[in-house]
């Protein structure tokens, strides 16, 4: 395959059945339901830092918002290529709405690696340093899976991109001559490029879910 069947194939990716698009979504919404759920039971529960539950209730509420404003048609881009105002709306709340989850992702972090490890076992004389284990746990362990996914997409990226490359190379029919010549180079600078957009959208539907 050459580089303008990936291109062409990156730009318009095939749309996967609905029912399995539904059934992602509702995988998608199960984590923010139950960081709000579990941030709203232990709301409390936390003495040690009383933010970890209310970062929880928070970036569970955002991301299940996200993840159902995904699912309404303003949010889908018509495929005329027509302007559509409500698409847009959606559009600039989704970007903001991401550059508030990152802000209070980072805070979250300071919140949770700085009392690592708190006291799990709560008592009337050191009441302070006590934190739910449950909550502080599940508030842990979802952060860290983000740094965990977060490896594993630059990895896996950087193998397709490293993978593009070879079979850009070895590619037989490319022409190096004239016009063929000035198309084969834009094709190999424009190829990294648009899967690199393309694993930044996919890591962006990572952060928001994590």
């Amino acid at each position: 395959m050459s580089n303008t069947g990936l291109i062409r194939h990156i730009r318009s990716p095939p749309q996967p059945p609905g029912p399995i698009l539904g059934c992602s979504k509702l995988f998608l919404c199960i984590m923010p339901i139950a960081q709000i759920a579990i941030g709203s039971v232990y709301l409390h529960d936390c003495p040690r830092q009383r933010y970890v539950p209310i970062y929880l209730i928070v970036v569970g509420t955002f991301g299940l918002v996200l993840a159902l404003l995904s699912c309404l048609p303003c949010a889908q881009e018509p495929k005329d290529g027509t302007s559509n105002p409500l698409s847009q709306v959606c559009t600039v709340w989704n970007s903001l709405t991401s550059f508030f989850l990152f802000c209070w992702f980072i805070a979250g972090n300071v919140w949770i690696y700085s009392i690592y490890e708190p006291n799990y076992n709560k008592n009337t004389t050191t009441v302070d340093s006590y934190c739910n284990r449950t909550v502080y746990l599940f508030a842990f362990w979802t952060t860290t899976l983000v740094y965990i996914l977060l490896g594993l997409f630059l990895v896996g990226g950087c193998c397709v991109l490293f993978c593009f490359f070879l079979c850009g190379r070895a590619d037989p029919g490319r022409q190096r001559l004239g016009t063929s010549s000035d198309k084969s180079e834009a094709d190999r600078f424009s190829l990294p490029l648009l899967t690199s957009r393309l694993l930044l959208k996919l890591l962006a539907v990572l952060w928001t879910q994590a």
